[in-house]
């Protein structure tokens, strides 16, 4: 449990270092992130490198006991490499040229660019590889921010023609697998091929998720041509991405394969403001952001990360860049930090150290003012560095010892064995079913599909359990309950295990219901599945708005957002919706032993009760709701986190920290019984 911070000494007299690494050091900071997005202090001409700053600043942060996480400054190329190279430019959907003044001003597909990012990060690994105080790089910074993976540049289209032709035999396979012959679509060579944009409607789907797919690995490639420079010239040393919130746009478990760590940048209030959330939740969650969303990325991280991961930047203050930016309730820069923990954090570092004084980001806060006093955030995060040394213990009840965050026996954290025995829910999560259910709206009923999936996560969360999000190849013999909101695509990999899981499973609307080329399976959906429980979907429909059908059960009435579909199984359904035309034209949630079918998305508080209702059948030992308190457990050791509005009691325990009544924007921390 290691305590972060972001810090640009290019943006600061060099005189002024020292003070500011002595001062990381008295707040309780131990881990430093620079370098990102300083190219053109590195390079500032063609060929003209200027290293010897960046030497002083690591040495100087070194000599104060500061560990050093270095970044590729691929995110930003300089000037002069864009006018020496200018088809290293991204083209948005309109055929703009998205051009240089700001950041992320490259397409992944250029050629040129990839040898002018191995070339400097080559250098740069050569330099400062074995330096005693770099324990860690990043990789360029934020993937896909501003909408940067789908580029329309004739560099992707090139490449995109080349991939397809890696992953079809022929050109007439590629027409079939697709459906080409649909209006007329079918190519004569891979060459002809064109990118999915710009279409007079709608493009073929099979297309547009090719066109997903290919910009995914073109990611995963361009990070691996970095990581295998730095484990060549730099071993030993943590290798890390740090992904973004509420981002789907590349498979991160695919780039997460050639990364130790994966790390992700995490701003609650930002992400409440900016990702669609309702009016009401804006007003309820406006100072803490919403209970789930920090937890969800946590564990979507984890798993990505196989267990190891950190926050890279932690919201301190007001951002810049959401439509409204409130100041964090008092108390809440200290609970996310808690939060990241006991989820399994080594790390948490906030962005930044002081505000910028100028460029694009002067009202984005920082731990200290521009004038170099802190800000409200540095109290707060004193305070949980003194809560981290006084609690002596990290969250299996071990002694932490300061030892370097490359050694992932050093961390302080239990085995990862160890975390997942003790979590018996997991979610599981996948990138292409979450680009296909966008792609054909098969949620239906929230803005995307991964606002469904984080619904899903949420009704799991209130039960108070802890929650595994795991990718489509995980095992699941250890889980109790298993839910799968968005396995479009299941091979026999999946199905053999899910065969393997005794717990219950769910399955959600659109499982199973497209191959990987986006066709409906010959035996309809759910395809495979009906291997598992014999339904098939007859059909599927979106509902407006105001038809919220409903379904009585024995346990709930339930009622209907959006999707539905109806089902043809000799199983008898649980209930059925109540403006069925026949008896038996729409039931609802159909069960076949351990796993059950669920053929609608429902209403928030309705999902929250089949959740729990399912979780009591699997043996998994829930907790009462209350409105913004959630728990965590790990190791020895319980977690309540309170979001508020009102004030929360957690009963009378064994307290570490905090007590039984908790205002809103506190936590408390006790020993399990």
């Amino acid at each position: 449990m290691k305590l972060g911070v972001c810090y640009y000494p290019e943006h600061w007299p060099r005189s002024e270092w020292a003070e500011h690494a002595s001062s990381m050091v008295e707040m309780g900071i131990k881990v430093v992130r620079i370098g990102e997005f300083a190219w053109s202090r590195l390079e500032p001409a063609d060929g003209e490198l200027s290293f010897q700053w960046l030497q002083d600043s690591i040495d100087c942060l070194g000599n104060a006991g500061l560990e050093v996480v270095l970044g590729t400054p691929t995110a930003t190329p300089p000037k002069w490499l864009v006018d020496k190279t200018p088809d290293i430019l991204a083209v948005d959907q309109w055929g703009q040229q998205r051009r240089f003044g700001s950041r992320r001003h490259y397409c992944f597909s250029s050629p040129g660019y990839r040898q002018e990012c191995k070339r400097i990060v080559t250098l740069l690994a050569k330099q400062f590889g074995r330096h005693p105080s770099v324990v860690a790089w990043q990789t360029d910074n934020e993937y896909g921010c501003h909408d940067t993976i789908f580029s329309y540049s004739e560099a992707a289209r090139l490449a995109f023609s080349q991939w397809c032709s890696r992953q079809y035999a022929d050109i007439d396979q590629l027409n079939q697998r697709w459906g080409n012959v649909f209006w007329s679509m079918e190519y004569n060579d891979f060459a002809d091929i064109e990118l999915p944009v710009s279409t007079v409607t709608e493009a073929n789907p099979a297309h547009t998720l090719a066109f997903w797919r290919f910009s995914s690995d073109q990611v995963a490639s361009f990070n691996k041509l970095q990581t295998d420079i730095l484990r060549e010239l730099s071993p030993g040393r943590a290798l890390v991405h740090n992904y973004m919130g509420n981002f789907t746009d590349f498979d991160h478990y695919k780039v997460a394969k050639d990364l130790d760590v994966a790390t992700w940048d995490n701003y609650p209030l930002g992400f409440l403001d900016r990702d669609g959330n309702c009016d009401e939740d804006l007003q309820r969650w406006y100072r803490t952001g919403h209970p789930d969303s920090s937890a969800m990325h946590h564990d979507l991280y984890r798993g990505a990360g196989r267990g190891r991961w950190w926050v890279m930047e932690q919201q301190p203050g007001p951002v810049n860049w959401a439509a409204h930016n409130p100041s964090p309730l008092p108390g809440m820069v200290r609970l996310w930090g808690w939060e990241a923990f006991a989820h399994g954090a080594e790390v948490v570092s906030y962005f930044r150290w002081q505000q910028a004084p100028f460029a694009q980001e002067q009202l984005h806060s920082g731990l200290r003012l521009p004038d170099g006093r802190n800000d409200t955030a540095a109290g707060e995060v004193a305070t949980l560095s003194k809560e981290i040394a006084r609690l002596g213990a990290n969250t299996s009840g071990q002694r932490i010892d300061d030892q370097s965050i490359d050694d992932p026996a050093a961390t302080g954290q239990p085995p990862v064995a160890a975390v997942l025995s003790e979590t018996k829910v997991a979610i599981m999560f996948d990138y292409v079913g979450n680009a296909m259910q966008d792609i054909a709206n098969f949620s239906g009923a929230t803005s995307t599909a991964y606002a469904h999936f984080a619904e899903v996560y949420s009704a799991c969360r209130r039960c108070g359990v802890n929650i595994d999000i795991v990718p489509a190849d995980a095992p699941l013999q250890q889980y109790a309950l298993v839910l799968l909101p968005n396995m479009v695509v299941v091979n026999e990999q999946v199905l053999a295990s899910l065969r393997n899981c005794a717990g219950h499973i769910i399955l959600f609307p659109g499982s199973g219901s497209r191959s990987a080329d986006f066709a409906t399976p010959e035996n309809l959906a759910p395809g495979l599945l009906k291997q598992l429980i014999d339904v098939t979907v007859t059909r599927s429909e979106t509902l407006p708005a105001f038809a919220k059908p409903s379904a009585t059960t024995d346990e709930h009435q339930y009622h209907v957002r959006g999707w539905r579909e109806r089902i043809d199984s000799p199983i008898e359904p649980s209930g059925y919706f109540d403006d069925s035309w026949d008896d038996d034209s729409w039931g609802f949630h159909y069960r076949q032993k351990n796993i059950h079918y669920l053929n609608a998305t429902l209403q928030p508080q309705d999902l929250d009760a089949f959740v729990r209702h399912r979780m009591v059948e699997a043996g998994v030992t829930v907790r009462e709701a209350q409105q913004g308190l959630r728990y965590r457990e790990s190791g020895q050791m319980v977690f309540a986190f309170n979001y508020g509005p009102d004030q929360a009691e957690v009963g009378k325990q064994d307290f570490l920290i905090g007590n039984s009544t908790l205002n809103p924007g506190e936590l408390a921390i006790w020993h399990k019984p």
